[in-house]
């Protein structure tokens, strides 16, 4: 991130979250366009910045929000989880910024976090809020595309990032202070059943992004080791990529010409680390082809 858009001022986001610490920006949900350019969020001061093949960095939209996960709609509307907001969208021309769903039967969200789209259009996004072990009330909801939204699990001690298999029917989530992740399959009738957990982690912090590639394996950041773990179908880590000392590795996309290079945000840097993978990134949710 270059260092005249950084930010060494308070905000409210490090006061919860960093202990009062001055942070300069903390990078999370990368994205791509189809013009193969990288959206990031900058948490604590509501920021979305364009990222152009070159490496050059431009502000896409600025507003009173707490950007998250991102994702595309369409070519050009970008739908982002907003702890402070719920969801919200940007037309990534204009920058303007619209409500998308701020409230469930006119209850405020805890905090939402991430989402993924599937191919029939159905938004899945976490609402973790400072839910945890001492407080596992953290949900996952779905969001149709004709505006029904269904709560899928209300008992998550922190939900986190989420990642669908290739063909849809099961849905990955990242339970941040329980140090997993979850398996939830997706049934036809529109419910989950059978939820497990996959995999265990351990450190500080646990999973927070999720990626899924072409072959079904689920890849995990975790910021508190520096970590992205690739699980196969048992969830045994095949590969552990590494981060610079000090990283915080807290999410991930894939892209490039052959999406096989993955992206992740280093947010204790303000970092975008790169590495060449062997296989491309799942292509089943809807949005542009670098999404």
């Amino acid at each position: 991130m270059p260092d005249a858009l950084r930010r060494r001022e308070p905000s409210a986001w490090a006061d919860a979250n960093r202990g009062g610490q001055a942070t300069d920006s903390f990078l999370e949900g990368p994205v791509f366009d189809e013009a193969g350019n990288l959206y990031v969020a900058d948490i604590p001061f509501g920021r979305i910045f364009r990222i152009d093949p070159a490496g050059a960095w431009t502000l896409a939209a600025e507003y009173d929000g707490e950007p998250n996960g991102l994702k595309f709609l369409d070519a050009h509307t970008l739908l982002v989880a907003d702890y402070k907001n719920g969801l919200m969208r940007i037309d990534v021309r204009t920058g303007t910024v619209a409500s998308h769903l701020q409230r469930r039967n006119t209850e405020r969200f805890k905090g939402v976090n991430d989402l993924v789209l599937d191919a029939q259009g159905n938004i899945y996004f976490t609402d973790q809020g400072q839910t945890g072990l001492h407080d596992p009330t953290g949900r996952l909801y779905r969001l149709r595309p004709d505006g029904q939204l269904d709560l899928l699990l209300g008992n998550v001690p922190s939900p986190n990032g989420v990642a669908l298999s290739p063909d849809g029917k099961l849905l990955y989530l990242a339970v941040t202070r329980g140090n997993c992740v979850w398996r939830v399959p997706l049934l036809a009738d529109g419910s989950v059943a059978k939820v497990s957990q996959f995999f265990t982690s351990y450190g500080p912090s646990g999973p927070d992004g999720l990626a899924v590639d072409a072959k079904g394996r689920v890849l995990v950041a975790n910021p508190g080791l520096g970590y992205v773990w690739l699980l196969n179908a048992r969830a045994e880590p095949v590969a552990v990529l590494r981060g610079p000392a000090g990283a915080s590795t807290t999410n991930l996309a894939f892209g490039g010409k052959d999406r096989c290079t993955l992206y992740v945000t280093d947010s204790t840097h303000g970092s975008i680390l790169m590495a060449q993978l062997d296989t491309p990134g799942s292509l089943l949710h809807r949005g542009p082809p670098g999404a």
